[in-house]
C-alpha cells in the first residue's frame, strides 16, 4: 500500500516568518499538534507544540513577536506519496518521530501522516509495538 492510500491531505502549513501565536490559534482550530513549515509549498521544517512550550514559552519568548523560524524542527524528515507505506513506518521508527509531511514529485507538500493513518493496517499487536518503537527514546 502507498503513503497516498492513507495520508491526510491539505494538512494545515505556515511560512517561517508567521507568528508563533498564530500558528499556535492555527493547532487549536485544526486540532493538530504540527504544522510543517513552507517557503512556496517547499517544506523547510515543522513547528510542534512542543516546540512552542520548550523553545518559545519556557525560554520566556513572547509568541506574538516571534516568528516560527526562530523555534521550528529543522531539516525535517519526509516522505514521498508515491513511497510504500513500511518506508513511513521505518522513517518514523528511526527518527522518533509521529508525523511526516508527504511531498509529490515535485517536493511539495500534499499530506501529512501519522499513526492513526497507519494503525489500521497493522494487526492489533503490530500497533503496539509500532507506537511503542516511535513513542520512546532509545540508547543506541
Amino acid at each position: 500500500m502507498l503513503i497516498n492510500d492513507v495520508m491526510t491531505r491539505y494538512p494545515a502549513y505556515c511560512r517561517p516568518d508567521d507568528s508563533v501565536e498564530s500558528v499556535a490559534k492555527l493547532m487549536r482550530e485544526r486540532d493538530c499538534g504540527v504544522i510543517p513549515v513552507c517557503e512556496r509549498r517547499k517544506v523547510i521544517g515543522v513547528i510542534t507544540d512542543r516546540d512552542i512550550i520548550c523553545r518559545g514559552v519556557a525560554a520566556g519568548r513572547i509568541a506574538s513577536d516571534l516568528p516560527v523560524s526562530a523555534i521550528m524542527t529543522s531539516p525535517v524528515s519526509c516522505v514521498h506519496d508515491h513511497d510504500d507505506v513500511q518506508t513511513a513506518v521505518d522513517l518514523m521508527e528511526e527518527q522518533q518521530v509521529r508525523r511526516l509531511p508527504v511531498l509529490d514529485e515535485d517536493d511539495d507538500l500534499v499530506g501529512i501522516v501519522a499513526p492513526s493513518d497507519l494503525a489500521p493496517l497493522f494487526a492489533s499487536t503490530n500497533v503496539a509495538d509500532f507506537l511503542l518503537a516511535i513513542s520512546y527514546w532509545t540508547r543506541k
